[in-house]
């Protein structure tokens, strides 16, 4: 196969399956051959990378993930997508060890948060796992535009980020609508927050079916599929 890419997913399954999903539904195609070619590793069994980054677990993610692109990179894709924001949390190693470039979902959504505030100060929320908080993916992406202040949750309103993604999302396969909204106006009304980034797919799973609020969300996952087809016209 000529001209793909590779999905690096089942972080989680359903969140994968989402990501292929919104990436089919926006490709121009008229016919079976104007999709586009991709592989999806869906390598669910990959430890948890919260758990690792909280040292709640000690069996860490990068050698799983590291293996999976060096057996997959002899097919020669265009580029590989990681369908994790908190697995960005190896990703300076996982590109040392590929030659083939990796698509950086937080850096692609910082840049959009970027673009919508034209340079104006706007607070940025951070609605994330908190391996993702702690190990500052979005911090470090963010940081390189000054007019952006980051706002993170506290523990009260992490706890209830983290229950929907753990509890409700992975555990129960529940789009719980009214706590997802309830972050949301949280986030707006108590943190004055401009913009709420979703930088984890499980809130972008619950974005795509719950997505009936008047809150601006930036959608990590959503942006990363705008980027895939940007890329992929390209020549």
């Amino acid at each position: 196969m000529e001209n793909f890419f590779v999905v690096l997913g089942g972080m989680g399954t359903m969140a994968t399956e989402s990501f292929i999903h919104l990436l089919n539904q926006r490709t121009p195609a008229n016919k079976d051959q104007d999709y586009l070619n991709y592989i999806v590793c869906n390598h669910a069994s990959i430890p948890d990378r919260t758990a690792f980054i909280l040292q709640q677990s000690k069996e860490d993610p990068y050698p799983v993930l590291q293996e999976d692109i060096v057996s997959l990179q002899p097919l020669h894709p265009r580029f590989f997508v990681l369908t994790c924001n908190t697995a960005h949390y190896f990703y300076e190693r996982l590109q040392e060890s590929s030659i083939v470039p990796i698509l950086h979902m937080p850096r692609i959504a910082a840049h959009v948060v970027a673009k919508k505030a034209q340079g104006k100060k706007k607070r940025v929320m951070v609605l994330a796992t908190s391996g993702t908080i702690q190990s500052k993916v979005y911090h470090q992406e963010l940081e390189s535009y000054p007019n952006l202040e980051i706002c993170i949750p506290d523990a009260e309103l992490q706890k209830e980020v983290m229950g929907l993604i753990y509890d409700d999302i992975k555990e129960k396969d529940w789009m719980n609508e009214a706590r997802y909204h309830q972050i949301l106006q949280r986030a707006k009304e108590e943190y004055h927050c401009d913009y709420m980034i979703l930088g984890c797919t499980e809130l972008s799973l619950i974005e795509e079916k719950c997505p009936n609020h008047p809150y601006e969300v930036i959608d990590a996952q959503s942006e990363l599929v705008n980027q895939v087809l940007v890329e992929m016209k390209k020549k």
